[in-house]
């Protein structure tokens, strides 16, 4: 990913907390014949020397078989925003745009058996709907083992890691405060980038 020097971000609790909080990804890799890309929900792991990256394909899209054993690229998208010139106190400035992504790449393991499956996906509940724990323990066990059948787990022990936060770094002083007040007061977007120039350029 081509980051300039003033927007990486290398920090680990960093790119695992952003990636934990835009955690609906991309797995890029080979396909049966063409590279293919597949959008699922994760769960990343503090784990290991740059985290772990967990999910489960439907286990009729064949990306899974094509991807088992290879490097596969996971691009996480956070917030992005355009940014006018209007908020630059250089005449001769031009629009761009503001974002965060990060890349993670590792080997993909799959992760096969009912135990390990039905782990995954409990996991995955608890982190968006822990209530909903309690009904699908109380469902059917021939239902969930149907449910389980139907997908493909995998794990991705992270091998490297780029984060690139483009949030106004290389402006002076006078335009990131200018473009932090104006993202502050816009899009739920544009605020979740205010709060990361805080963070980190403030």
């Amino acid at each position: 990913m081509y980051s300039p020097k003033f927007n990486r971000v290398e920090d680990r609790a960093v790119l695992l907390e952003a990636m934990q909080a835009y955690s609906f990804a991309i797995l890029f890799g080979p396909g049966a014949t063409q590279p293919e890309a597949t959008h699922l929900p994760l769960v990343v792991k503090d784990a290991g020397e740059h985290g772990w990256i967990e999910g489960h394909f439907a286990h009729a899209n064949p990306h899974w078989k094509s991807l088992a054993g290879h490097e596969t690229l996971v691009v996480f998208s956070g917030p992005h925003s355009y940014v006018s010139p209007a908020l630059y106190t250089e005449p001769l400035s031009v629009p761009t745009w503001n974002y965060i992504a990060i890349h993670a790449y590792g080997t993909l393991e799959l992760v096969e058996d009912d135990a390990g499956k039905r782990e995954l996906v409990e996991e995955l509940i608890q982190r968006h709907e822990p209530g909903y724990l309690d009904r699908w323990h109380a469902m059917p066990d021939g239902f969930r083992r149907t449910m389980l059948a139907g997908i493909m787990g995998f794990r991705i022990p992270i091998a490297r890691i780029e984060g690139k936060f483009k949030i106004s770094q290389n402006r002076a002083a006078e335009e990131r405060h200018n473009v932090q007040a104006a993202h502050a007061a816009g899009t739920a977007d544009q605020q979740e980038l205010a709060r990361w120039m805080t963070r980190l350029i403030a």
